[in-house]
């Protein structure tokens, strides 16, 4: 059995932060929200997440800790250290200046374990609005900065601790060290959570789960389903069957290498070519959010179709990971809708399948790392990761065989280059963007006015926030010239140097 960590969600857009330098301790954790967790009894240390709120705030949580407190382990983070605080008779007030950014611990009292190598100077990220001016009795201070005298401390007699700053975030250059004196040499908890770990449960669950029945899988050629397939493989063998979609809106070459990728990988696999039903549905819609929710249900119209072709299916594998999880029982509900989400919201009623999610517990890096020690190979498990509506939302408006000629053509000579050049290893997601706006142009005496596309290539690490790659000059200048002399019906190349937040990665 896993040692496991319980991290209580209050809302903070850190929380999954928490959760990752957990993970990277090989420490098996999980994010539930402060108003609904499992029993206590079940994790060997608890964490309490930041807050958007002020403890005096009306929507503030105000949980009880009557279980946790003197009972397991304990750490609070920023609003979880003001509100131990705030509930057991100390002083919150609202700070004279935000207290938002770097700082440096100027007292540590190294007599406390929780700083075991870590020394005065050391910066930490402050952010928060409220501080704390007054500690409860039996509460005492281990660490101060030169504005936040209690930027740390500890509840006597009990493996209590709290933290003003978050060790989470990269600029607290000794979190990780923090995170791991808590939960290592003062919890006890057990550094177990490995991906041969990972592989060796899950496979054995999977086995108890599923016994002799027959599962369906909609392979995408991206890393999650793959790794999805492979793990199911090594589970059920040839009980289980794939099935991959070419919807029309994949990349140049996509299906065919795809599929030809999967044949030595021992997978039983069926590929279906859609690719006309699909483009006919979106004849005409311009809306990105019906061209979604139209791809869906065509898709899972045209997965229903295969699946009924296979006899005695019981269950449909799905390649979701944690964060769609987690978002999907977020502390004030789901989060507001900015785009649907291809792999989150549910299945028609008619399936009457039953769900299996062997990733549902890790985050994207940790797919990849799962993906390595099942033997993947390393190109696939580095690809990219590309919508599930695919160029779609590449393309803004109305989309077209003719579009989808365009842009399939202008993203494969994108994407071709970033290889050529060694740099698709240094970005985390590329794409083209087929903009709906013509502009002029003058190709050898004649003008033109032919279409503007829009290249894009970020850095990030899972997707929730990325910075756009400065790419060599010379590599765009190339790049540039290829797509406007090799693409009939393209004039003019931009490249988007805008990060998220605020702008989103996609365009749609």
């Amino acid at each position: 059995m896993q040692h496991k960590v319980l991290i209580l969600d209050f809302g903070s857009q850190y929380t999954q932060l928490i959760a990752r330098r957990v993970r990277e301790l090989n420490i098996f954790c999980e994010i539930f929200p402060y108003n609904n967790h499992p029993d206590i009894s079940e994790f060997k240390a608890v964490i309490l997440s930041g807050s958007p709120f002020s403890v005096y705030s009306a929507d503030a949580p105000h949980p009880s800790l009557d279980m946790i407190k003197g009972n397991v382990p304990l750490l609070g983070v920023c609003f979880g250290a003001q509100y131990l605080v705030h509930k057991y008779g100390g002083k919150v007030e609202p700070s004279k200046t935000r207290e938002y950014g770097r700082a440096k611990l100027s007292y540590i009292n190294n007599e406390d374990h929780l700083f075991d190598g870590i020394n005065e100077g050391s910066q930490v990220w402050m952010s928060h609005s409220d501080t704390i001016t007054l500690l409860p009795e039996s509460f005492h201070k281990i660490a101060s900065t030169d504005d936040v005298e209690y930027a740390a401390y500890k509840i006597d007699d009990e493996d209590s601790y709290a933290i003003q700053f978050h060790p989470e975030v990269y600029h607290t250059t000794d979190g990780k060290r923090l995170l791991r004196n808590f939960l290592v040499n003062i919890a006890g908890v057990e550094q177990n959570w490995t991906p041969n770990s990972f592989v060796e449960e899950t496979v054995s669950d999977l086995k108890a789960q599923l016994g002799n029945d027959r599962v369906v899988l909609g392979l995408s050629g991206g890393v999650d389903s793959t790794v999805a397939a492979v793990l199911l493989n090594k589970a059920i063998g040839g009980n289980l069957f794939c099935i991959f979609v070419n919807n029309g809106l994949l990349r140049k070459d996509e299906f065919q290498n795809v599929l030809h990728q999967y044949k030595d990988m021992g997978l039983n696999v069926k590929g279906v070519d859609a690719s006309a039903r699909f483009l006919s549905e979106l004849k005409g819609v311009e809306d990105p959010e019906k061209k979604r929710k139209i791809i869906g249900r065509v898709f899972i119209e045209v997965f229903d179709d295969e699946a009924h072709h296979i006899k005695g299916v019981k269950w449909l594998a799905q390649g979701t990971i944690y964060p769609d999880v987690i978002e999907s029982v977020s502390v004030k509900g789901p989060s507001v809708t900015i785009k649907s989400h291809h792999n989150v919201g549910g299945l028609p009623d008619f399936m009457k399948l039953k769900i299996v999610e062997p990733l549902r517990m890790l985050f994207k890096d940790e797919v990849r790392r799962v993906g390595r020690s099942l033997g993947i190979d390393d190109e696939l498990l580095g690809r990219h990761p590309f919508p599930g509506p695919g160029l779609a939302i590449r393309i803004l408006g109305d989309i077209t065989e003719e579009k989808v000629r365009i842009l399939q053509e202008v993203d494969s000579i994108f994407i071709n280059g970033l290889k050529k050049w060694n740099l698709y290893n240094d970005v985390w997601q590329a794409g083209a963007i087929l903009l709906p706006i013509n502009s002029v142009g003058v190709m050898g005496d004649e003008r033109t006015y032919e279409k503007v596309v829009a290249l894009r290539a970020v850095s990030s690490t899972d997707g929730m926030t990325a910075d756009w790659v400065n790419l060599p000059y010379e590599f765009l200048q190339e790049t540039s010239n290829k797509i406007i002399n090799g693409v009939k019906g393209v004039n003019r190349v931009v490249y988007d140097i805008s990060s998220k937040p605020p702008a989103t990665i996609e365009w749609e």
